[in-house]
C-alpha cells in the first residue's frame, strides 16, 4: 500500500485522536520553524518528528500508513505498542489516559468470549491473580471490558522474557541461572501457598527486568493459555494444558489433577533451558516430545556445558524426576537449596570485596591525612597509597610506603597497612615479597609496645627506630634482630655507679701487679762480667 501524503496522513492523525488538537498544531509550527518555515513534503519525515516529539509511537505511525486510525484506545487506555501475541491472547503496552501510568494489557480473543464457562473462569482467576502481592509476580491491576472486548490490566515489566535472553546468549551463567530459578521458585512458592497453580510454567513467562529481577508472567491463567509454534501448549478438549517442552509427565494425563510439583518440573526444565541454551527434549514430533518426558531422562547438562557445577546438576535432575515424589516437594525447598549454593560461591566474592572497600578506606584514609601534612623535610617526600588487591603474594607489587620516583622501599608507615590482620587472613593485599612483609611484622610489633607518636612537622612518624634504613642495611637487619634488640636494650638501663668504681679499681690492681713483675724480673738477672775476657774454650775428646 502506497504511502499516505502529507495531508491525508495528518488528517488520519486527527480522526484516530491519538493526539489533541493543540498539541498536534503546536507540534507543527514547531516543525515549520526548524525547517524554514516550511513544512516537510516527505511523510515520513513528519511520522518522525512526531514520534521524536512524544506525540506518537513507531507502531501507531505504521498503522496509520495502513490507513488504520480505529481501535487504538481500550477504556481508560490508550494502546502503544504491541508485545506479543499468543494462541489464545495478544498483549499490549498502553497507557492510563489520565494517570499516563503505563501498563500491560492482555486481551482475550473475542471467540471465545461466547463461551460462559472460560469467561467465568477468567474473572474468578483474575480477581485471584490481582490479589497477590510478591516482588517476583507481574501484578494485576484490573479485569475490565470494553464491549465484547475483555482485557487485564497487569504490570509492565521493561525487561526481556527469559526465553529471548536464553536464545539472545546461549547458556547463562551458572551463577545468574541459578538466581534466576531461586527467585522464580520464590514466587511460585507464594502463589502455591495462595492456592494458585501455574500449570505452564516456562522461559517465556519469566520476565527479567533492567535490573535483574525475575517476575512470573500468567499466573493462574495458564489453564486457558496456550501458544503457537511447534512446541507450545497443546489442548485437547482442555484435558491436556500445558507446553510441551516444559510440560510434566502427569500434567500430559489430566493437567486438571495435579499439584504444585507440576511446576516444579517445569521450573526444572526451565532451569534445564537456562544452563544449556535448549529445552531438554529439542527434537521429534510434538507427541515424541510430550513421550519422552513421559519415559526419558534428558541427556546429561555437562554435554553441553562440562564445566557445570555437579550440584547444579544435581538439582535439576531432581527437580525433573519422573515420579512426582521424587521431586522437590515444594518451590521453597528449591530456593532453599538453590540459595545455599550461591551462597556457597558468592561468599569468597563478598569477603574479598569487603576486604577491598577496607583497604581503599585505609588508603583514602591516609592520603587525605598526607595531603594535609606539609612536606618540608626533602629526605622523607609525600607519597599516594594505592591499595592493590587480587594480587598473589608471589607478585612483585611496590607497597604504599615505598618511593614514588624511584619504587624503592621509603620510611615504613605501619598506618599504611595493617600487617597484623592481614597475616591473620593470608594477606589479602599483596605485598612486594615475603622479606617485606618480614620487615613490616618487625615494625608493627616495635609500634605496639612503644607510646603512640604523634605526626611530626615534617610529615613522618617517630617509630622510636632510625627512620632511614637502606635496602643494605634492612636485610642485613634480619640477620640481626636479636642484637640489635640488646643493644638498644642496654641503652636504655644506665650503668650504676659501683660498677663504674669496682671497673676502676680493676684497672688500678691489673697495672700494679704489672709493674711488680718487670721489677722482679730485672732483680733476678746475673750481673754483668768485668773485662773483655772470654771463658776457655774446651776440647772435646
Amino acid at each position: 500500500m502506497a504511502t499516505p501524503s502529507v495531508k491525508n496522513f495528518l488528517e488520519l492523525v486527527q480522526r484516530s485522536q491519538l493526539v489533541e488538537p493543540d498539541e498536534l498544531r503546536a507540534a507543527l509550527l514547531r516543525c515549520k520553524s526548524e525547517h524554514d518555515d516550511q513544512l516537510p513534503t516527505d511523510t515520513q519525515e513528519i511520522a518522525d518528528y512526531l514520534v521524536e516529539s512524544g506525540l506518537l509511537t513507531e507502531w501507531h505511525c505504521n498503522k496509520l500508513f495502513d490507513r488504520k486510525y480505529k481501535g487504538f484506545f481500550l477504556g481508560k487506555y490508550k494502546l502503544l505498542g504491541h508485545i506479543g501475541t499468543g494462541g489464545m491472547s495478544s498483549v499490549y503496552l498502553a497507557e492510563h489516559t489520565l494517570m499516563r501510568r503505563q501498563r500491560a494489557i492482555k486481551v482475550l480473543p473475542k471467540s471465545r468470549v461466547g463461551d460462559s464457562s472460560y469467561l467465568e473462569r477468567f474473572h474468578r482467576e483474575a480477581q485471584a491473580t490481582a490479589a497477590l502481592e510478591h516482588p517476583n509476580i507481574v501484578r494485576a491491576y484490573d479485569v475490565d471490558n470494553d464491549g465484547d472486548t475483555h482485557y487485564l490490566v497487569m504490570e509492565h515489566v521493561k525487561g526481556q522474557d527469559l526465553q529471548n535472553i536464553v536464545n539472545e546468549q546461549g547458556g547463562l551463567e551458572f551463577e545468574k541461572a541459578a538466581n534466576y530459578i531461586a527467585q522464580a521458585a520464590r514466587g511460585l512458592a507464594y502463589s502455591h501457598d495462595e492456592g494458585l497453580i501455574h500449570r505452564d510454567v516456562k522461559p517465556a513467562n519469566l520476565l527479567v527486568d533492567e535490573e535483574g529481577t525475575v517476575k512470573i508472567l500468567d499466573l493462574g491463567l495458564a489453564l486457558f493459555s496456550d501458544d503457537e509454534s511447534a512446541s507450545l501448549t497443546i489442548q485437547h478438549n482442555e484435558n491436556v494444558l500445558g507446553t510441551a517442552d516444559y510440560l510434566a509427565p502427569e500434567q500430559a494425563i489430566n493437567s486438571h489433577d495435579v499439584d504444585r510439583r507440576a511446576d516444579i518440573y517445569g521450573l526444572g526444565c526451565t532451569f534445564y533451558f537456562a544452563l544449556t541454551g535448549h529445552a531438554p527434549f529439542n527434537e521429534g514430533t510434538l507427541a515424541q516430545r510430550i513421550a519422552r518426558h513421559q519415559t526419558q531422562m534428558p541427556p546429561d547438562i555437562r554435554e553441553d556445558r562440562p564445566d557445570c557445577p555437579r550440584e547444579l546438576v544435581d538439582i535439576c535432575v531432581k527437580m525433573i524426576q519422573k515420579n512426582a515424589d521424587a521431586r522437590y516437594q515444594s518451590c521453597s525447598e528449591v530456593a532453599a537449596v538453590l540459595e545455599a549454593w550461591l551462597a556457597s560461591k558468592n561468599e569468597v566474592t563478598a569477603t574479598v570485596e569487603t576486604r577491598t572497600n577496607e583497604a581503599r578506606e585505609r588508603s583514602v584514609a591516609v592520603g587525605h591525612v598526607n595531603e594535609q601534612r606539609p612536606n618540608s623535610n626533602p629526605s622523607f617526600p609525600g607519597f599516594k597509597t594505592t591499595a592493590v588487591v587480587g594480587k598473589s603474594p608471589q607478585s612483585t607489587t611496590a607497597r604504599a610506603s615505598d618511593s614514588p620516583s624511584t619504587g624503592k622501599p621509603g620510611p615504613f608507615d605501619p598506618a599504611l597497612e595493617d600487617t597484623a590482620s592481614d597475616k591473620a587472613r593470608g594477606t589479602i593485599i599483596g605485598r612486594a615479597s615475603a622479606d617485606d612483609f618480614d620487615d613490616a611484622l618487625e615494625v608493627q610489633i616495635i609500634e605496639d609496645n612503644a607510646p603512640s607518636t604523634p605526626y611530626d612537622d615534617s610529615g613522618t612518624i617517630n617509630l622510636g627506630i632510625e627512620a632511614e634504613r637502606s635496602v643494605a642495611s634492612r636485610v642485613r637487619g634480619r640477620s640481626s634482630r636479636s642484637s640489635k634488640t640488646a643493644s638498644r636494650a642496654t641503652k636504655k638501663a644506665p650503668m650504676p655507679a659501683w660498677a663504674w668504681g669496682a671497673i676502676a679499681a680493676g684497672v688500678v690492681i691489673v697495672l700494679i701487679v704489672i709493674a711488680v713483675l718487670a721489677t722482679s724480673d730485672n732483680s733476678t738477672q746475673p750481673p754483668p762480667q768485668k773485662g773483655p775476657q772470654q771463658a776457655p774454650r774446651q776440647s772435646t775428646a
